[in-house]
């Protein structure tokens, strides 16, 4: 799962030199190396391993008009990372009693039409809910903007029966962010404010944009016409904050995340409940076609004989990873600013030197020539929202259209077609035939 191989280490902690420990220069070419090879301009990283973090930098620059460079305790926009405090603070209200995580959301919110109503918080924090995907990054700047989005929604939001699968689902953590409003009596940027912010002492990291303004602040960049630009104006869309939409840097997530992997404690005193973090990383979901689970904010696997909890963030301007492995007390977490940049080569290459683990490919997938029956038995045209796969049958093989990409895969497994890295999972229903086709994390329904 995290690869890099030839990475040579040592680094200090506390002054010692520590065995499986990073040198700082191995990460400094690592890290310009991915930087250039994905047009990003900059990215901070911390490495946590016990209680404390033992490396921290920043790479490139924070801007490709004014040359600053970035800092560890400079600000980005995290992305989905975001949605493990999302779901720390539906939690919380659970273990106090003010919410109740398998009761319709209706029993906190009025007003909502029946079907959206009858979701729980279970489903909508574990992507169970059926609800469809979307990630619109422009919108109202006004945070009233939550309540009344979810109040307009219909049956037809949902794209699935819930329960049934698990689909990522971005709406799904706007309702859970709204459903922490509504109980709490205060607007969802606030209500991560107390429980999480403040007791932690993430001092600087806020939900909202004047306020993120105030200190340093990568500024979100994306490729175009192959070149790297500003984004102007910056995305925002308050509708949607409680999915991806966190400024906080890796000094501050640091904080989340050795109280984390530390039943709660920092700095000596217990800053969350460790009930919390067992709800947070129990498996409540299972990613349809891997062994892999996810939790509340987080996916959860197994790589390399190493227990992962860890979450990526990609949102307009910025990208974000969140890697812990809690059984070692080790974690790597970085920012970038450009659109879906997560330093992936970094993150593995840490990862690997850290925690010692030797580099070895995934095993190839069992496979067969796609025959006829099957690919008459796969086609049709599975949907997600706004979103479509359409499978044809072909001679020997299936032709997809994949919303605007065309592939054609000639390549079967059990309950799934196979083209170089794109795997789409064929999940059966009563029929045998395709209720679902899942990829990159979101299942698309068959029309019948």
């Amino acid at each position: 799962m995290y690869r890099l191989a030839g990475l040579s280490v040592a680094f200090a902690i506390c002054g010692s030199a520590a065995p499986n420990g990073i040198d700082p220069g191995s990460i400094e070419r690592i890290a310009l190396e991915e930087l250039a090879a994905t047009k990003t301009p900059g990215a901070a990283v911390a490495v946590v391993l016990g209680d404390r973090v033992v490396f921290s930098h920043g790479y490139g620059l924070s801007s490709v008009e004014t040359g600053v460079p970035i800092t560890p305790d400079m600000l980005f926009r995290l992305g989905s990372t975001t949605k493990m405090f999302t779901a720390s603070a539906v939690a919380s209200l659970a273990l106090e009693g003010k919410v109740e995580l398998n009761a319709p959301v209706s029993k906190y919110i009025s007003g909502l039409d029946p079907a959206i109503g009858a979701l729980t918080a279970n489903q909508l924090l574990s992507h169970t809910s059926g609800l469809r995907d979307e990630a619109p990054m422009f919108g109202s700047h006004d945070e009233t903007g939550l309540g009344i989005g979810i109040h307009a929604w219909k049956a037809d939001f949902l794209f699935a029966p819930p329960g049934r699968i698990y689909s990522y689902s971005n709406p799904g953590y706007w309702l859970a962010g709204y459903l922490a409003e509504t109980v709490s009596g205060k607007p969802y940027a606030d209500v991560i404010a107390e429980r999480l912010f403040r007791p932690l002492g993430m001092q600087r990291s806020t939900l909202r944009p004047t306020m993120a303004m105030t200190w340093p602040l990568a500024q979100g960049h994306e490729v175009r016409d192959g070149k790297t630009a500003i984004i102007r104006p910056a995305a925002d869309n308050a509708s949607s904050w409680p999915a991806g939409s966190i400024f906080s840097s890796v000094l501050d997530l640091s904080r989340f995340v050795i109280a984390f992997m530390n039943d709660g404690m920092l700095d000596g005193k217990r800053v969350l409940p460790s009930r919390l973090i067992e709800i947070l990383s129990s498996p409540h979901a299972t990613i349809p076609g891997s062994d892999d689970h996810y939790g509340y904010g987080l996916d959860l696997a197994t790589a390399d004989g190493v227990q992962w909890v860890h979450h990526g963030g990609s949102r307009a301007g910025y990208g974000s990873m969140i890697r812990m492995a809690p059984d070692r007390k080790f974690a790597v977490i970085i920012t970038a600013n450009r659109t879906g940049s997560s330093m992936p080569k970094l993150a593995d290459a840490i990862s690997e030197a850290a925690l010692n683990l030797a580099s070895k490919p995934d095993p190839e997938p069992a496979t067969h020539p796609l025959d006829t029956a099957e690919s008459l038995r796969y086609a049709g045209v599975y949907r997600n929202g706004l979103s479509k796969i359409r499978l044809e049958a072909a001679d020997g093989g299936v032709n997809a259209k994949i919303d605007q990409t065309a592939l054609r895969f000639t390549r079967a497994g059990a309950n799934f077609l196979l083209k170089g890295e794109t795997k789409l999972v064929l999940v059966p229903g009563s029929d045998n035939r395709p209720e679902f086709v899942f990829l990159d994390g979101r299942a698309f329904r068959a029309e019948r």
